[in-house]
């Protein structure tokens, strides 16, 4: 089965040429805006710093300059590591402006990462934030002979650093204003003018669910149609507010900064840190955003939790009002029509709970909602849905700019990812697998011909190792990863991650693993939400003193009991859980349990983590693990911990 994209009228947002690319179009809009309108700000010291089109130009420009005059070729890889920062984003733009190839990596990343990309893309240079970053370049300089100079901006802690590969971003813009003034003052427009669409513009380390990562070769032409193809779709207005948090490194943020940011010409909010974004989501307002599904989830949780401490009236009145929000919401889903008095009480509903709900989440303004990287469970989906907001999920891959298929308005489903966005194919094969194609699809991986060859196939068709189906009314379901989807005892086939993510829209649960294919019987463990269940057993007296003790202690066990319970009343029986354990720690990507974007590695943890699976098949009712931590500094240490094996009666 075939799919194209939904036909569009009107004019396309922007016109892609052989010669356009990001650095063209992000000069248009500087010329185009200039002093009057706002392009980015930043939070610093508790004041938001505005900067206009015209501070964006000089500030790139004169990083761009200084690099070149450092050396920086084109074709020159150039590594970035830090947060999401106004002076990162110029420095991309400078390194594309050059002729450059940026190639970004996790704040997080630990040591044997940072020498991996650095060794395999070759990069010359590498634009760190501050000491942290700085001080995972100078670990591994030696084994990195290609890296030739890191440049910090963040002074904090550097001050006796006096490596001779080491020189701050200030400096290297002033190098670049002296290179304009004396030498070259045309060079800047003509290094942008001379650049292609089909240059390489970015190269994305995948997050290597399965093996060491692969970079992910971009053009200008990939991303520009992928902008271009979302905006007709959307089309996001130039005065609209985005909050960029994040990582650079995902593809997803850049499909919004970069490409949807220079396209539409909207502004670009920079949070103080990245921990504090839900405070400075509250602050912007934006009207457009895209998060992980991970984020959306915690927001589930957090109502989840002042719902439980809220006055018997406030939680007749949020009960009222959610159960109206549902209604029209799946009215929606199933394109009934919604009634006039349906419409009514849910006006009533919206001024009363929805309202406030969504003021407290900083998402009252918000027009544009995206989730993506991952499937958003059906319950956390509808749940915003029913308190008014039209979000949506977006599915693709790195290798196809972000972006393949997305909900329209007005024709959204909470267990679909929509349409193909235009000049898109979307195609399933025999093996009901998804292969897509369009102007976005990757050049190939860099450096890995074989690799290429095995996702890039003939006629130019990207192939995703995903499982997945067309409806009725033409809408993509991505099932799950092909390799992840289980086969279970009575033959039916699911994907865990739909067990996981109703696991997870209990405030009580902050991540899960479920294991069952080619298994007697579904089981599954637990990461419990530290906070929420912290407080909780505060609230009932019991005292605990860290996160492995708290997960052990029976009336916690028996608290997630009845939340599993829950969850199984609303699964098919083969499906049901029928043992868990509550896990001594959260899954983290410093323990190779998770990638940079949190992805379960479902092949590792079933390897690391095989006397838990053992015990959960076995007839044991108590686990002993003996296994170890990394920090992020690379030292690694040995720990034990016991964990109770909960049975969940068959009544369940």
């Amino acid at each position: 089965m075939q799919r194209k994209s939904k036909r569009h009228d009107g004019k396309a947002p922007i016109e892609i040429t052989e010669h356009l690319t990001i650095p063209k179009a992000w000069l248009d809009k500087c010329r185009q805006y200039g002093e009057r309108k706002v392009a980015m700000r930043e939070k610093e010291f508790g004041i938001w710093q505005p900067y206009t089109w015209k501070d964006y130009y000089e500030n790139v420009k004169s990083f761009c300059l200084g690099l070149k005059a450092l050396g920086l070729k084109k074709g020159d890889i150039v590594a970035f590591i830090g947060d999401n920062r106004p002076h990162a984003l110029w420095a991309e733009i400078a390194v594309l402006c050059a002729g450059g190839i940026p190639t970004w990596l996790f704040q997080d990343s630990l040591l044997d990462e940072v020498e991996y990309i650095f060794k395999h893309s070759e990069a010359r240079f590498c634009i760190a934030e501050g000491q942290e970053e700085v001080d995972k370049c100078l670990w591994v300089k030696e084994r990195c002979p290609k890296l030739e100079k890191v440049i910090w901006e963040d002074p904090k802690g550097m001050r006796y650093y006096q490596d001779p590969m080491l020189i701050s971003y200030k400096e290297v813009q002033e190098m670049g204003r002296e290179y304009a003034q004396k030498q070259h003052p045309d060079v800047f427009e003509k290094m942008i003018a001379e650049g292609k669409a089909d240059d390489t513009c970015l190269i994305f380390y995948t997050s290597g669910t399965t093996a060491l990562p692969k970079g992910t070769v971009l053009t200008h032409r990939n991303m520009l149609s992928m902008g271009k193809n979302l905006l007709w779709v959307d089309p996001i207005p130039e005065d609209a507010e985005f909050l960029s948090f994040l990582p650079m490194a995902w593809i997803g943020e850049q499909m919004m900064s970069v490409s949807e940011g220079i396209i539409a010409g909207f502004a670009v909010n920079f949070p103080e840190k990245p921990e504090v974004f839900m405070e400075n989501l509250r602050e912007i307002g934006p009207r457009v955003m895209f998060s992980a599904p991970r984020n959306y989830e915690a927001m589930v949780r957090g109502c989840m939790v002042k719902y439980s401490d809220a006055t018997w009236l406030k939680k007749k009145t949020w009960d009222l009002s959610m159960k109206i929000g549902y209604k029209v919401a799946d009215m929606k889903f199933e394109k009934k029509g919604v009634p006039w008095y349906w419409k009514a009480v849910w006006w009533l509903s919206y001024w009363i709970n929805h309202r406030q709900v969504l003021d407290t989440l900083g998402l009252r303004k918000l027009e544009y909602a995206y989730t993506g990287g991952a499937p958003l469970g059906d319950e956390q989906f509808r749940f915003f849905h029913a308190l008014g907001l039209n979000l949506k999920q977006i599915y693709g891959q790195t290798e196809i700019s972000g972006i393949s298929v997305i909900h329209r308005n007005e024709d959204i489903k909470f267990d679909t990812v929509g349409f193909p966005i235009p000049e898109t194919e979307v195609r399933i094969t025999d093996g009901n697998e998804i292969m897509s194609r369009s102007p976005c699809v990757f050049r190939g991986y860099y450096k890995m011909d074989e690799q290429t060859k095995k996702t890039l196939l003939r006629g130019g068709w990207l192939y995703s190792a995903d499982t997945g189906f067309m409806d009725e009314d033409g809408h993509l379901i991505c099932f799950d990863r092909s390799k992840d989807v289980m086969t279970l005892s009575d033959g039916s086939i699911s994907a865990p991650q739909i067990i996981e993510n109703r696991l997870k829209f209990s405030p009580y649960v902050q991540d899960a693993w479920v294991i069952g294919d080619k298994r007697p019987n579904v089981v599954a463990v637990i990461c419990i939400d530290y906070g929420t269940v912290g407080r909780w057993a505060e609230g009932k007296g019991i005292p605990y003193t860290s996160y492995p003790e708290l997960s052990q202690i029976p009336e916690v066990n028996e608290l997630m009991l009845d939340v599993v319970k829950k969850v199984n009343t609303r699964l098919p029986k083969g499906q049901r859980i029928t043992k868990f354990v509550n896990f001594y720690k959260t899954f983290e990507a410093d323990d190779d349990e998770l990638t940079r974007t949190r992805k379960l590695r479902r092949g590792f943890m079933e390897e690391r983590y095989k006397d838990v699976v053992d015990g959960l098949y076995g007839k044991t009712d108590y686990i002993n693990l003996d296994t170890s931590i990394t920090y992020e500094d690379g030292r690694v240490a040995r720990l034990k911990y016991g964990m109770k094996v909960n049975f969940v009666n068959e009544e369940s």
